[in-house]
């Protein structure tokens, strides 16, 4: 497991094949809990290609030097991913 917030990945590989490939990632906040954003694809095995791209949110407690998963929101499509953009610019002013 991660000693670091910026080793964090969901990187995931399964028989030599790269089940879950991390594109990106973005620290939302650091600290004893720490919020991470993904953008990644999953392999899909009865294409063998990678899929559409995928979003997720993980929240992450650190423990004993090491952060544990705690919490994960995945968003599956750009389609909900602009949903969510809209609804929180319609809530948030600047």
């Amino acid at each position: 497991m991660a000693s670091s917030v910026d080793e964090l990945t969901i990187n995931y590989t399964e028989d030599g094949v790269d089940v879950v490939k991390e594109l990106d990632k973005v620290i939302l906040s650091k600290g004893a809990w720490s919020t991470v954003m993904f953008r990644y694809q999953e392999w899909n095995r009865s294409k063998a290609e990678y899929g559409p791209e995928k979003y997720s949110i993980r929240r992450y407690q650190k423990r004993n030097g090491e952060y544990l998963a705690k919490s994960k929101f995945n968003i599956s499509s750009a389609a909900q991913a602009k949903a969510l953009i809209e609804a929180l610019q319609g809530w948030i002013k600047e």
